[in-house]
């Protein structure tokens, strides 16, 4: 079996796969090591783990995975994953960008795949049909520009995304919502548009919290996966076993 755990800034998500298959997922507010340490709980055998996280590993937790874990990977730069990494700052790459890949690579081999992930930010990523990662563009998601607008004006109120939306606001806070959520909603399609006019076999993925309210507005319909990250960490995990192996 293998665990895989991604601890955001505020929360952790935890997937427990199975012959590439996600047979269970966890979220918790909790902390790392008290989080973690309830999912190894719950293992009859001791798991193959990798973690991605965005915040420093207490020596707490580390210990704890030792002994109970029969492979622990900390995901970073110098993990090998199942694409080639053309990124030039891989440093600074988020590890959620890039474990998103691999799982989308993992749906759409031979293929070139754009995966949009809908959340604080939104966040473009291409993958080649050649498997090489070779980078993509980051934008304000909704709410951060919905707070933008606020924050850098003196009367606008800061407004949260809503389902009844129309092209053309007849009020201030109809407006807004047309402007942020019409606004992004262009751009993706726009951007899906140029990519698809360079690479007309294109497959595109959709994840992150406004994923699917924003997928429905879409032109081009995206296929919707919300544990690509976790998959993709599934697949970094595997393709390292075997290389060690």
């Amino acid at each position: 079996m293998n665990l895989i755990v991604d601890i955001g800034n505020t929360q952790i998500k935890s997937g427990f796969f199975e012959n590439n298959q996600l047979v269970r997922l966890e979220n918790s507010t909790l902390g790392e090591t008290e989080f973690v340490s309830g999912l190894l709980s719950k293992c009859e055998n001791a798991p193959n783990v990798i973690i991605s996280s965005v915040r420093k590993y207490p020596e707490e937790l580390i210990s704890k995975l030792k002994l109970a874990c029969k492979v622990v990977l900390f995901f970073n730069s110098e993990i090998g994953t199942p694409l080639e990494n053309l990124y030039e700052s891989k440093s600074t790459l988020g590890y959620d960008r890039l474990a998103a890949c691999a799982g989308a690579h993992g749906l759409y081999k031979g293929k070139d795949i754009l995966v949009i992930d809908a959340g604080t930010a939104i966040t473009f990523d291409f993958v080649t049909a050649k498997a090489q990662y070779l980078g993509g563009c980051i934008s304000p998601g909704l709410k951060m520009r919905f707070k933008a607008l606020h924050e850098f004006t003196q009367n606008l109120p800061e407004l949260s995304k809503n389902e009844d939306f129309s092209l053309i606001g007849k009020n201030t806070n109809d407006a807004i919502v047309s402007g942020v959520q019409n606004g992004l909603i262009f751009e993706i399609d726009s951007y899906i548009n140029k990519l698809k006019a360079i690479h007309p076999e294109l497959r595109v993925v959709i994840t992150g919290g406004d994923a699917h309210f924003l997928n429905k507005s879409l032109d081009n319909k995206a296929a919707y996966h919300p544990e690509i990250v976790l998959e993709g960490l599934n697949k970094i995990l595997e393709f390292n076993l075997l290389i060690h192996s």
